[in-house]
């Protein structure tokens, strides 16, 4: 019987030169870090995955060992009962799914559902930059074929970001649809600003319905249930409400889908519940008539299996458009992917397209692993 042999798991760090002044973080990157996460079966096959730090996980490694790769239920259950007790392990999963590709032949987005092998992406900025360079970004953004692109609020004054998302709308028309992140859902462990409340969030969704802007996120904290329902009746069909990127648990979107929270559900699957998980709940959201487009911002592995789950779950018809970070100069597909010998991108009509490789059909970069290895998984 084929059993899981071995569990690897290394630390990297890509150095950021210049830093990557990050909209959610006070304090500039200086350096991007990735875990990378390797089962091995008895007969020599290899699933990687990556993304959360697996902080925790070597407490429980013997759980897995010499069990069936292929027991998926299973390991996603253990998986899950870890998160409660130490660490978000959930690029195991993703590594586990990686390796059942293989072994069946097929790719995971064929396993995950069949629905589509492709999804339109929407380029993701990430950065507070001066009024005319995210006018360039966005018209270079038009000029790649890409139809969609999401802006970061959270400058010193609101004024400041109306003026950013005036001016792009004034340069591309009605040629790109707008999104806003407000990054109000959570905070970085050392910032302690108080997210907006619902009259905040209100007077900035009015602003936004001027412009045309597809969809808000994260306008609230993320456990602002009330808020959240209030705010989406208010906006109504004017403005799609979105969120969820670091809720945790199934339970939790259920009760936002009972009471209307969002019209977006963004759940990363190497953060939480994972691929087996989000599938079945990508589904749910879909049938409720919202979309299911979820939070990609790390490397190309999670990129990638976040890229099969939609792809695979609900196809183009429960999520218009994928996250695709992107905001050069520091962030470029080479960096952002730097664990993956290529990169991924999407083609000239703004399509991430996946192959029928087994797993998630991509390759480790090993060279540039060796040259990254550390023993921390931080930012600076």
């Amino acid at each position: 019987m084929n059993v899981i042999e071995r569990i690897e798991i290394s630390q990297h760090q890509c150095e950021l030169d210049p830093p990557f002044p990050a909209a959610w973080d006070s304090q500039p990157r200086q350096k991007f870090p990735a875990a990378i996460v390797r089962v091995i079966d008895s007969e020599g096959r290899e699933g990687i995955g990556s993304g959360d730090a697996m902080y925790g996980f070597d407490d429980f490694r013997s759980l897995f060992i010499g069990k069936d790769p292929l027991a998926i239920e299973r390991h996603s259950a253990v998986i899950d009962n870890i998160g409660f007790h130490a660490g978000r392990c959930w690029p195991l999963e993703v590594a586990l799914w990686d390796l059942i590709g293989k072994i069946k032949a097929q790719p995971l987005w064929q396993l995950l559902g069949g629905t589509s092998s492709r999804l339109k992406a929407y380029a993701s900025s990430g950065t507070h930059r001066p009024t005319e360079q995210v006018v360039a970004l966005a018209e270079q953004i038009r000029d790649a074929g890409i139809t969609a692109m999401k802006l970061r609020f959270g400058r010193h004054r609101l004024d400041d970001d109306l003026a950013v998302l005036a001016a792009v709308r004034d340069a591309v028309g009605q040629e790109l649809d707008l999104m806003v992140d407000c990054n109000q859902g959570w905070r970085m462990p050392w910032d302690t600003q108080a997210p907006w409340d619902l009259a905040k969030a209100s007077e900035v969704a009015e602003e936004l319905i001027r412009h045309h802007v597809l969809w808000m996120e994260e306008p609230l904290y993320r456990g602002d249930y009330p808020g959240m329902r209030a705010l989406n009746d208010l906006t109504g069909e004017r403005l799609k409400i979105a969120g969820g990127e670091m809720t945790r648990e199934p339970y939790e979107f259920r009760e936002m889908l009972r009471q209307q929270c969002l019209d977006v559900y963004q759940p990363d699957a190497v953060c939480s519940i994972g691929l087996l998980g989000l599938s079945r709940l990508a589904k749910e959201v879909t049938t409720a008539g919202k979309w299911f487009t979820p939070h990609t911002w790390g490397n190309g592995i999670g990129l990638a299996a976040n890229l099969h789950l939609t792809a695979g779950a609900v196809g183009p018809a429960g999520c218009p458009y994928l996250e695709y970070p992107f905001d050069p100069p520091e962030w470029t597909p080479e960096v952002r992917d730097f664990p993956l010998t290529t990169a991924i991108k999407p083609d000239a009509e703004g399509w991430l397209t996946l192959s029928d490789e087994p797993g998630l059909g991509i390759a480790l970069d090993e060279a540039r692993l060796a040259a990254t290895r550390a023993n921390q998984a931080t930012w600076q």
